[in-house]
């Protein structure tokens, strides 16, 4: 009878302590990130246990804990990575109400095993005097010859142009997005390298007139140093569009990690996330577009324009991946 009750007792506390927690594990590593947990906890009572590092060190953590991952939540970044994640069969479909009406089809999986959390765009920083501040673009003519010399991007081994390729080829198609891909190869300004930011650096120094970039670097910079902060006031942020579409767009997302242990703790703290609090936190602070339709963008990303997102769903950006990867290395594209 004492085993007996001893276990349950063991038991029981081991169910109390399961019920007081999330275990998140986040390739995110945003200020703004540590701050709605906190809130989170404040709210529910819940508290939040975070591993952070990189997608792929997280995605092969999963795999090889298996049924004995701690992990309830995995938050994840672009549309390839959540793709990954989904192909290893590392999130658990689920049922809610609130996020199946507050989170667009094009921005969740069709069975729910993940939801986008924050958007971001990739946009145009165009150098202020070069003519082209007030045109409005297309992704597509990037490739014409009239543009050699003009372009700075990072590298293609880079997600977010990758990302942005497979939008291409979901277009277009794999032939003329290779094709396209060369075209802007050859009108580089320079070999790719760096990060966005040093994109943005390099055209408001002069050494092109187009970056490539994510919006959410544009504001990070607009309140950074002095020579950041003067780099965004030689810069125009424009918004291009695909031929057919509108501006491409991409996520970080969230979704019940497949082994969790607290599943309700895990609903609840995504859920959370697209609330109107965490989404407005998620824009005022990190300058990322929310994901529901009535939060408020912060004024700093207001005053670029108005962002359509592109009608290509999320999901097909991480389905075309590999198609991507393939052709920017065919185009030359480094």
């Amino acid at each position: 009878m004492f085993k007996k009750l001893g276990l349950s007792i063991v038991l029981f506390a081991s169910t109390l302590f399961a019920s007081n927690t999330v275990n998140v594990y986040s390739s995110r590593h945003y200020d703004t990130d540590k701050e709605l947990f906190k809130k989170f906890e404040q709210n529910t009572g819940i508290e939040v246990k975070v591993i952070q590092a990189k997608d792929d060190a997280l995605i092969k953590r999963l795999e090889t804990e298996g049924a004995n991952s701690p992990a309830d939540v995995f938050i994840t970044v672009d549309a390839a990575r959540i793709q990954r994640a989904t192909q290893k069969d590392l999130f658990l479909p689920i049922k809610s109400q609130i996020l199946e009406e507050k989170i667009p089809s094009s921005l969740r999986d069709e069975q729910n095993r993940w939801f986008s959390i924050t958007k971001r765009a990739r946009i145009f920083a165009i150098k202020k005097g070069s003519g082209l501040e007030n045109k409005e673009f297309t992704y597509e003519e990037l490739a014409d010859p009239k543009y050699k010399g003009q372009i700075m991007v990072r590298s293609s081994s880079n997600v977010y142009n990758q990302s942005l390729m497979a939008g291409m080829i979901a277009h277009h198609g794999v032939e003329y997005a290779t094709s396209w891909a060369k075209g802007v190869a050859a009108n580089m300004a320079r070999s790719p390298k760096g990060s966005d930011r040093d994109q943005a650096r390099a055209v408001a120094a002069g050494f092109g007139n187009i970056a490539i970039i994510n919006t959410y670097y544009v504001g990070k910079l607009a309140v950074g140093s002095d020579s950041d902060k003067e780099t965004v006031s030689n810069l125009k942020v424009t918004f291009p569009k695909f031929k057919n579409g509108a501006t491409h767009i991409n996520v970080s997302a969230a979704g019940v990690a497949k082994y969790a242990k607290n599943k309700e703790n895990a609903i609840k703290f995504i859920e959370f996330l697209v609330s109107n609090e965490a989404q407005e936190i998620f824009a005022q602070g990190n300058y990322e577009y929310p994901v529901i339709s009535d939060a408020k963008i912060s004024d700093l990303v207001a005053s670029w324009g108005t962002l359509e997102d592109d009608n290509i769903s999320i999901a097909d950006l991480g389905k075309y991946n590999a198609d991507a990867v393939k052709a920017l290395d065919i185009a030359g594209w480094k």
